[in-house]
């Protein structure tokens, strides 16, 4: 999935089979995300995750932070996708 910089966030939407596959990815990116403790803007509705990305620290912008967060939601998405 692509990102897409708009309003000082990175935006990204993803669609799995069923809730259980979303509530899963989501889980993975949790984990990521901790460990980076860097943490996304994110709903979910069924299937569909739509994630938001912004550094606050940084006057709520786009950082590295953000592109690099995007990155490790990215691979885990080829894992599992």
């Amino acid at each position: 999935m692509a990102w897409v910089e708009t309003d000082n966030k990175l935006y990204s939407s993803f669609k799995f089979k069923d809730f259980i596959e979303a509530y899963g990815f989501m889980t993975q990116v949790a984990l990521v995300a901790e460990k980076q403790d860097h943490h996304p803007t994110w709903t979910n509705t069924y299937n569909k995750v739509e994630i938001w990305l912004t550094t606050h620290s940084a006057g709520n912008t786009v950082t590295d932070k953000d592109h690099k967060l995007a990155e490790a939601i990215d691979k885990i998405l080829n894992k599992t996708g």
